[in-house]
């Protein structure tokens, strides 16, 4: 398994008691979907290791966790910050305009204004908000992934079809230089 066919779920933060039980921060939308969670992956040194779970008790984010073979602080110690893993056969099915942002890398982005724009080379996850990454040619476009700028995805084609605000493509696709855009701009 490698981390390509994986999603990360979050991290260990912390051992919880004395017996090798580990706090996971699950960095998901919905935490309760994992309760009942039999496995994980943990990348040590690059490579995901499997781990099976005894015991799992999930509150808010946080989840108090006992592996297999994890019985001690010192083995708990080792583990500590390292990162958690689930294949992608764990996510549910999306539909509409949701998406994950692994899966529309290399989706042909069509803007209803500017026709076929390029193609996602990938979805930046930035506090404020995400934004699409679209590499066409020489030129790099941004977008911002909002929903309200989503026409559709149609997954079975690898199609994004997205209503960019008006005049941001055109900022990045502008091919005067600049010191021309404005003596343009003054005249």
């Amino acid at each position: 398994m490698t981390t390509a066919e994986c999603f990360n779920l979050g991290y260990i933060s912390k051992r919880s008691g004395n017996h090798g039980e580990l706090t996971f921060v699950l960095d998901v939308d919905d935490p309760t979907r994992y309760t009942k969670l039999q496995s994980v992956f943990i990348d040590i040194n690059k490579s995901l290791v499997p781990f099976f779970i005894k015991r799992i008790q999930v509150r808010g984010n946080n989840a108090t966790v006992q592996l297999e073979g994890i019985d001690s602080i010192d083995k708990a110690e080792e583990l500590l910050k390292h990162s958690l893993y689930l294949p992608l056969t764990f996510l549910p099915k999306l539909s509409g305009k949701k998406f994950y942002f692994h899966e529309l890398p290399g989706y042909t982005v069509h803007d209803k204004n500017h026709g076929d724009i390029g193609i996602v080379e990938e979805v930046m996850d930035f506090p404020q908000q995400a934004i699409f990454k679209i590499k066409n040619g020489a030129f790099e476009i941004l977008v911002p992934a909002r929903n309200e700028f989503i026409v559709r995805i149609d997954r079975d084609k690898k199609h994004l079809e997205i209503e960019a605000p008006e005049g941001l493509i055109d900022i990045y696709t502008s091919t005067k230089p600049d010191d021309e855009a404005e003596k343009e701009a003054n005249n």
